[in-house]
C-alpha cells in the first residue's frame, strides 16, 4: 500500500517532543512503578486496541513477574482526529472474575473510553482495575472521563499528538518517537 501524500507531509510538518529515548525512560519508569505496585496480584494486562499494542509490548519485556495478557478493542475515533461515540468492537476472551485488571492505552485525554472499559471490567467481576497510559494529555478531561491514570509516562498539553501507538487518522502510529501535529492538521 502507498502512504497518502497528505500523511507525508503532515509528518513532515509535525514536531518531534518526545525522542525514542524519551520514551524508553518513560516505560522503565511505567515498568518500575507497575512492578512494585501490582506484582503480586497476578494482573491481567488489557491491551486497549489499537493504540495500546506498541506500549504493552515494549512495557511486557521490563515485567518480571507472572502475568496474563489479553485485549479489548474499543474506540470513540475511527479515523478521524475527534471523538465521538463509544464503540465495542472487541471484548476480552478470558474471565476478569476476582482478578486484578491493568487496563493498558497509548493516552488518556477525554477519559471516557477508558471510564467506559473500567465499568465493564467492574461489571464481569474485576476485583481491581487500575489504567496505565504511555501519555497523558492532562488538559483535555472530560467530565465523565477518568481524571488521572493510575501510572502514566509521559505528559503533553492538549495538543494532537501521533506516534508509538498514537495514530494520526489510522496512520503514523509507528513513527519512531511521539509528534505534534502542525495547527493546521489538527
Amino acid at each position: 500500500m502507498i502512504v497518502p501524500e497528505y500523511i507525508r507531509e503532515v509528518s513532515a510538518r509535525a514536531t518531534r517532543i518526545f525522542s525514542e529515548q524519551d520514551i524508553e525512560q518513560a516505560l522503565d519508569s511505567m515498568a518500575y512503578q507497575i512492578s512494585s505496585r501490582w506484582s503480586e496480584s497476578n494482573p491481567i494486562f488489557l491491551c486497549v486496541l489499537i493504540g495500546g499494542i506498541i506500549p504493552l509490548g515494549n512495557l511486557l519485556p521490563r515485567l518480571d513477574f507472572p502475568l496474563e495478557v489479553n485485549y479489548i478493542h474499543v474506540t470513540r475515533y475511527t479515523g478521524k482526529s475527534f471523538g465521538d461515540e463509544i464503540i465495542w468492537k472487541t471484548t476480552p476472551s478470558v474471565s476478569l472474575k476476582d482478578r486484578t485488571v491493568i487496563v493498558v492505552d497509548d493516552i488518556l485525554d477525554g477519559g471516557l473510553t477508558l471510564a467506559a472499559i473500567i465499568d465493564y471490567c467492574k461489571e464481569q467481576g474485576a476485583k481491581d482495575v487500575f489504567t496505565t497510559v504511555l501519555v497523558d494529555k492532562k488538559k483535555a478531561r472530560a467530565k465523565d472521563g477518568v481524571q488521572e491514570a493510575d501510572v502514566h509516562g509521559l505528559i503533553v498539553d492538549d495538543q494532537f499528538v501521533f506516534g508509538y501507538g498514537l495514530d494520526y487518522k489510522e496512520y503514523l502510529r509507528n513513527a519512531p518517537g511521539i509528534y505534534v501535529a502542525a495547527p493546521e492538521d489538527e
